[in-house]
């Protein structure tokens, strides 16, 4: 039954790694199930307050992930229509990276352009729907970039505690 545990773990650990660059797999909920499951192996050493804390932590970071691109489009003078573009962007993109083999590239273009094209439709001169469309992106790209850290350090502790049970 150990063995099952660990594999489990180690499953929802790469599909946490996967889900924090790839949009559409909610890969924190993922990262911290791998940590909770492998709790119940034999010999496995967590706390109650540890999984607490890395509980609330992925929490806070899953949050995070969704108000970060508004947040950058925002604080680079967007306005409402280019966080409503960013967000109809972002689905655009994931339903063409769904349909056609194109990847990771619409899903990383879709908020860019979704923002751009909002803040045109709602009248904004070029320069600052560019800025919008700019900061959709940094922000895309730091939602990403908090995501992959908690699913490096719940691989940390994963592999650290496979190390003590085997």
């Amino acid at each position: 039954m150990v063995y099952v545990i660990i594999v489990l773990a180690i499953l929802l650990a790469l599909i946490g790694l996967v889900g924090a660059v790839v949009p559409g797999i909610a890969g924190t909920p993922f990262s911290f199930l791998a940590l909770l499951a492998l709790s119940f192996a034999e010999g496995a050493t967590y706390s109650a307050k540890f999984l607490i804390i890395m509980g609330i932590i992925g929490a806070i970071v899953f949050t995070v992930d969704y108000v970060v691109p508004i947040w950058g489009t925002k604080k680079l003078g967007g306005t409402r229509a280019g966080v409503r573009g960013s967000t109809i962007g972002l689905f655009a993109g994931l339903f063409i990276t769904f349909v056609f083999p194109i990847g990771f590239i619409a899903v990383l273009l879709g908020p860019f352009l979704g923002a751009y094209i909002g803040e045109k439709l709602a009248g904004t001169d070029d320069h600052l729907a560019w800025k919008s469309a700019f900061g959709s992106f940094v922000g895309f790209l730091l939602g990403t970039g908090i995501k992959l850290i908690y699913a490096c350090v719940c691989i940390y502790f994963i592999v650290k505690e496979l190390i003590a049970i085997l």
